[in-house]
């Protein structure tokens, strides 16, 4: 089945926290826009990653993409593999963008240390922010698959729902981009994202 290219560069914006792979999950991304045939620009932000702060990565593909940054407003798909830290980039998103979120619940420092509260927020307060929102329990359900390590692929997986890249460039950028001994966990987490979304 062949897949009409955009004519538009299309955004991505996937956000978490330091230790969740999401610097894996921008290179995924990114991989498969190559394979598919696209010009490809990314951009991260790895604040403070080894202490749980807060990681952006920004993905842009398309016939030819002059700057890696996401415009606010602009992103076609919002990926959040940290239930709250969506919120924080919530400006990124376009009018009809898609958000995929994980239930996954990082206390951080600052409220551990009682200094600030985590905010009580779950699905379906997550829906009055983000109307076209897909939540996924995507460590519980990779954990069942047999590596908690691969929520960044089950939320991928998700994702690639609304992104025009066929399933075989992502496959293939899985193949590539990770390790070999974890390649069929994360097909498996990828395809479970997909059928989740």
């Amino acid at each position: 089945m062949n897949i009409a290219k955009p004519t538009k560069t299309v955004s991505v914006v996937v956000v978490g926290v330091g230790g969740q792979g999401i610097l894996l999950a921008s290179e995924i991304i990114a991989q498969t826009a190559v394979n598919a045939g696209y010009d490809v620009k990314t951009n991260e932000v790895h604040g403070m990653a080894q202490r749980g702060g807060s990681v952006v990565a920004q993905i842009r593909y398309g016939e030819k993409v002059h700057s890696p940054l996401v415009a606010k407003g602009t992103a076609s798909v919002l990926g959040s593999l940290e239930r709250t830290e969506c919120l924080r980039y919530i400006d990124y998103l376009a009018p009809d963008g898609l958000t995929v979120v994980s239930s996954q619940k990082i206390i951080p420092v600052t409220v551990s240390s009682g200094s600030m509260t985590y905010p009580d927020i779950g699905a379906e307060k997550l829906r009055q922010y983000f109307p076209n929102l897909i939540y996924v329990e995507a460590v519980e359900k990779a954990s069942e698959l047999g590596n908690a390590r691969a929520a960044n692929t089950i939320l991928l997986g998700a994702m690639s729902t609304r992104l025009d890249l066929p399933v075989i460039a992502w496959e293939n950028a899985i193949r590539s981009c990770v390790k070999p001994k974890f390649v069929d966990v994360n097909l498996k987490a990828f395809k479970f994202g997909r059928s989740s979304a």
